[in-house]
């Protein structure tokens, strides 16, 4: 008898922008590439390097694309390197912006096709259905699914919690303030939750704040400065757990929401909110570190919450459950999260009541 082993793949899907012109000509998707190491090193000969180019190749590319575009992508300027000009930098981020949008979108999909790849192997490891809302940590799980099979779909908060209650997953991830809590929030938890019916699997905390540009020239460092004249402000859209953290905080500093500039504006994920700002076209955003060390900004912090994964107390006894506890509790998952600013995975793996958990019971 020969035994085989089959090798699971694991697809990934990342959006790409198609430019072309009226005879049909693309752009080539690794110009971004070339411009991200642009704006990264500011010098044409460190960014040849590190990509692995000729300073000649590098050269013709740039020189290809401002006749495609009919204006200069990058400039040089003697003794201060390179720079990308206003529509090098618009191309950039716009690029970046668009990732950062639709990533957890993308993600989803792609789950769903690795789970019909192993299917098709015969895999027949036990499945975890997991309702997460978007964060770094989370998006960490793909990579520690030894001996069993994730399903990983990106929801809001709400969405995750209805799926839990109808039995359409088998954990809800999502954030929990430690401070500043909403009665909006309060009346969710209240709608979706029994009282001794749910169990926590602590996972991490992360800390929110404000994500500034560099070296914050506005010198924003409260929330009441969203009011000052000329300060442009992105927000997160409605039914987003990060949306009523910034709706509380409005109120309780005070701050009419019509006397921010820009708070009609709204991006879906923490690392939009930090390509938006590092783009130019808005001062300020809130989000969590992670997302505006990404980006090169600066960051203040304002408040800290646990993102924690919740099940029925009856299903912490399923094989997949335990078996990912065991994962969340390696040594190297407590490295891969130590390397995500404003991150720390203290206590995380271990079971408490939902209840400990909600601040507003404590």
């Amino acid at each position: 008898m020969t035994n085989i082993t089959v090798l699971s793949k694991r697809i990934q899907i990342k959006p790409a922008w198609s430019f072309y012109d009226e005879q049909g000509e693309y752009v080539d998707p690794r110009l971004f590439v070339l411009l991200n190491a642009v704006h990264t090193y500011g010098k044409l000969t460190v960014a040849a390097t590190k990509l692995g180019m000729s300073y000649r190749h590098v050269w013709n590319v740039l020189k290809k694309w401002t006749d495609f575009f009919g204006s200069d992508l990058v400039e040089l300027k003697k003794g201060k390197g390179a720079l990308l000009t206003p529509l090098g930098e618009k191309l950039l981020w716009a690029e970046q912006r668009a990732q950062a949008r639709f990533e957890p979108q993308l993600i989803s999909i792609a789950s769903e096709l690795n789970l019909e790849i192993q299917k098709h192997l015969m895999v027949k490891d036990p499945l975890l259905k997991i309702a997460a809302s978007y964060g770094y940590a989370v998006a960490l799980l793909p990579n520690f699914t030894h001996k069993f099979k994730l399903d990983l779909q990106y929801k809001s908060y709400e969405e995750s919690f209805d799926a839990l209650s109808k039995g359409e997953c088998n954990i809800a991830a999502f954030h929990l303030p430690t401070d500043i809590v909403s009665q909006r929030l309060i009346d969710i938890y209240n709608k979706y939750f029994k009282a001794n019916t749910y169990k926590v699997i602590r996972f991490v905390t992360r800390k929110q704040g404000l994500i500034v540009k560099k070296d914050n020239p506005k010198n924003i460092t409260k929330i009441s400065d969203l009011m000052q004249n000329e300060v442009k402000f992105i927000n997160r859209q409605k039914h987003s757990g990060t949306r009523l953290l910034i709706d509380e905080l409005l109120a309780r500093s005070s701050v009419d929401p019509k006397k921010v500039i820009g708070f009609d504006k709204f991006e879906f994920t923490h690392s939009a909110i930090a390509a938006y700002v590092a783009s130019g076209m808005a001062d300020v955003g809130i989000g969590i570190e992670t997302a505006a060390r990404q980006f090169g900004l600066d960051f203040i912090p304002l408040t800290t919450e646990h993102y924690v994964l919740v099940c029925h107390h009856k299903t912490l006894k399923e094989l997949s459950v335990q078996r990912l506890i065991t994962e969340i509790k390696s040594d190297k998952f407590h490295e891969e999260v130590s390397k995500l600013a404003g991150y720390e995975s203290i206590a995380c793996g271990d079971i408490v009541d939902l209840e400990d958990m909600l601040p507003w019971h404590v």
